[in-house]
Parts: structure tokens; C-alpha cells; sequence
């Protein structure tokens, strides 16, 4: 199976097994999701689904999350990881976009960068979820299961991954593929134990292929 023909049957089978995937975080409205993107990093989407209820409720727009100190913003994210380095970021990035863009999330990608705390992963999510671009999000799940699988190869950062994935994935497909990949990894292609018995692209993973071909050989032996 070439580059192109792993591609085409990822999505067809993601297509069959995952037909209307789209993100986990909770949210109403593009300032929401910013947020929960941002309590995202390196934080599980459970528990910013858990915080972010109080914390929506307390800073319902960007002026009013502005004007918070970061101590309240604190104690209402505390429970999420890196909460101080957090709080600081959602309270000048809600001035920014209060001050700058007047409430509107920038719907480029380069500009979205401008505001604290939101680096090219949150600016491509944001791009991909609510404008329906073609921009592909490189989390630790789509980096590692892409790599996995064999979609990328010898990617050392999300950059490179991001790259070659956007490369062949059709550009009509690339916001699926991002929620595929991103949930794939979450309950299947585990970290530590992928569930490969019940894995539906067994038959276009270079890794699992891999290992198949190490057992046969050694049951030769």
C-alpha cells in the first residue's frame, strides 16, 4: 500500500467507523471554545469540561474576562494543568481580543497567534472547527498516531507532521481528520496499549504491519 492508497483508506474506513466526528469540548459560541482550547494543553478534554461550566458563568464575554484578576481566574481553573501560567493567559488574551478585534476572533491564522496563550495548535483548531478550514491541529494524539500509522514519516515536530498531513489529505477532508486522528489515539491507538484488535485501519498501519511480520518471522524460526 503506497502513501496515497493509506490515505484514501483511512478516511474511508474513519469515514464507515467515525461518520460525524467533531471535538469533545463543550462550548456555545467561538469565545468558549477558545477558552477550553487553551485549558486543553496538556489537560484531559474531561476535566476542562468540568471546569469550564463556572468559568463561563463567571466570564460570560471577553470584557468581562478581562477585567478578572488572575487570581479569580485561578481558582476557577486550578483543578486543569499549568492553572497560574493559565490564568494569566485567558485574562490578556480576553483583553486582546476585547481591545483589538472587538470581540471577534480573527478567522486567520497568523493573527489569531497574536493573542497570549494561543499558540499554532489552538489557532488551527479554532480555524478548522469554526471557520471549516483546511488547517490541521498537531496535538500529541495526532502526532503520535500519525506517525503510528505510517501517514508521516521521520516528522521530528507538529510542524513537520502537520505538513505532510495537509500533503495528501484532501483539502475537504482535513477538518475530519483532525477529530479522526484525535480520537482514534484518545480510545484506540492508546499511548501505552493500543487496542489493536479492534483497530479498522489494521490493514494501512506501518506499525502494526511491522509487528506482524516480526512474529510470523520468529514462528518461522
Amino acid at each position: 500500500m503506497n502513501i496515497s492508497e493509506k490515505y484514501s483508506y483511512c478516511i474511508q474506513r474513519f469515514e464507515e467507523t467515525m461518520p460525524n466526528p467533531k471535538t469533545e469540548l463543550h462550548y456555545e459560541n467561538p469565545f468558549q471554545l477558545l477558552v477550553a482550547v487553551i485549558l486543553s494543553a496538556q489537560c484531559t478534554d474531561k476535566r476542562v469540561n468540568m471546569i469550564t461550566p463556572a468559568l463561563f458563568k463567571a466570564f460570560p464575554t471577553p470584557e468581562a474576562l478581562s477585567n478578572a484578576s488572575e487570581e479569580q481566574v485561578f481558582n476557577l481553573i486550578k483543578s486543569c494543568s499549568y492553572p497560574q501560567s493559565k490564568a494569566k493567559h485567558l485574562k490578556n488574551m480576553a483583553g486582546m481580543l476585547h481591545n483589538e478585534f472587538h470581540d471577534e476572533i480573527p478567522d486567520d491564522v497568523e493573527k489569531m497567534q497574536l493573542m497570549p496563550g494561543v499558540g499554532r495548535k489552538t489557532a488551527n483548531v479554532m480555524a478548522a472547527v469554526i471557520f471549516n478550514k483546511p488547517a490541521m491541529a498537531v496535538d500529541t494524539h495526532v502526532f503520535r498516531v500519525s506517525a503510528r500509522i505510517g501517514l508521516v514519516r521521520n516528522a521530528k515536530t507538529p510542524l513537520e507532521t502537520e505538513k505532510q498531513l495537509i500533503k495528501h489529505i484532501p483539502s475537504d477532508k482535513v477538518h475530519d481528520m483532525h477529530h479522526w486522528l484525535i480520537l482514534h489515539g484518545r480510545y484506540t491507538c492508546k499511548a501505552i496499549s493500543p487496542d489493536c484488535l479492534n483497530c479498522p485501519i489494521t490493514a494501512a498501519c506501518a506499525t502494526f504491519n511491522k509487528e506482524q511480520q516480526q512474529q510470523n518471522l520468529t514462528l518461522e524460526l
